[in-house]
């Protein structure tokens, strides 16, 4: 897998370019039936979906079996690398490759550091952290719904595990660097399909700061542009900057230096579309599920013990 870091116009740093080759499905796996989708790690489901008849939403059955890819983080971990949300993400990025059981296949993502979680909160609700990060949380174990327009799904946060409480061994463990600064980030992966992040590391992190009432640091991965993609994109980019160049010449030619300078205008506008282009966000993939609804049937029959679901 390649790394390459993305950075603003101003140099701040947004997040990693990844792109990984030879891996051409992964291990933490979405399947498709119709409208109907499976969650898998290895052969453990994970999460049961079915689309509403009126795709206004999604029931949403979790089993108790997704199971981490990253291991547990030290203490003098996140104090080592507290602040530094750059470093963090080569440390995941590594995890996220190094493990059959991530998300990651073969095309281009971003583990991005900035996230419009975040910037909900910031955008003028006054709410605290506490209330705003209880709010994204998705509702409901084992079965639950995502609504995709009276809650605005694409805003929330779907835990593959329901989230421990305040007083769970390793919520209090992380209330400590919660409070120092030193908690390490939650890791979110955006999943199209569902509309909405889950939650792939960082289940107690995220209960830490939540009863503490601060910041979850964040480091999420999804799709983004193909190499194809890219390549073309790049091309049309550069092409466009030079039509604009000579646009600009041809006007300084008649009207003189009161034509500002083209490359100091288009420059800035190149910039910010190579930049979108590693950033951009692509719908997540699925592979189509072997038998198709039938599969599904009996994978919902078995996890939910024959229970009638989703309910009408």
């Amino acid at each position: 897998m390649r790394r390459s870091d993305v950075r603003r116009d101003d140099g701040a740093w947004v997040g990693l370019s990844l792109d990984v080759r030879d891996r051409r499905r992964p291990g933490l796996c979405v399947f498709t039936a119709g409208q109907r989708m499976l969650l898998s790690q290895g052969k453990r489901p994970v999460l049961l979906a079915d689309v509403d008849a009126y795709l206004e939403g999604v029931d949403f059955w979790r089993t108790d079996e997704y199971r981490s890819f990253v291991p547990p983080l030290r203490a003098d971990t996140g104090r080592a690398l507290a602040g530094s949300p750059e470093r963090w993400a080569h440390r995941f990025a590594g995890y996220l490759a190094g493990s059959p059981d991530s998300p990651l296949h073969d095309g281009r993502w971003l583990l991005a550091h900035e996230s419009s979680l975040s910037r909900l909160r910031h955008a003028g609700t006054g709410t605290s952290h506490a209330e705003h990060w209880s709010s994204m949380l998705v509702e409901g174990h084992p079965d639950g719904y995502i609504g995709w327009f009276l809650h605005s799904g694409s805003w929330e946060v779907l835990p593959l595990r329901p989230m421990p409480g305040p007083d769970d061994s390793r919520v209090k463990a992380y209330r400590k660097q919660a409070r120092e600064g030193t908690l390490p980030p939650v890791l979110l992966w955006w999943v199209s399909g569902l509309d909405c992040h889950l939650i792939l590391d960082g289940h107690a992190r995220l209960a830490a700061a939540i009863a503490e009432s601060v910041e979850p640091p964040l480091l999420h991965v999804h799709r983004t542009v193909s190499r194809d993609d890219l390549v073309a994109g790049v091309d049309d980019a550069v092409g466009a900057y030079g039509d604009e160049l000579a646009r600009f010449a041809g006007l300084r030619a008649v009207h003189g230096h009161t034509v500002p300078d083209g490359a100091a205008t288009a420059g800035p506008r190149l910039a910010r579309r190579l930049r979108d282009l590693d950033a951009a966000v692509r719908p997540t993939w699925a592979w189509p599920l072997p038998c198709g609804e039938e599969r599904w049937r009996g994978v919902a029959h078995e996890v939910t013990g024959g229970r009638e679901w989703p309910r009408a």
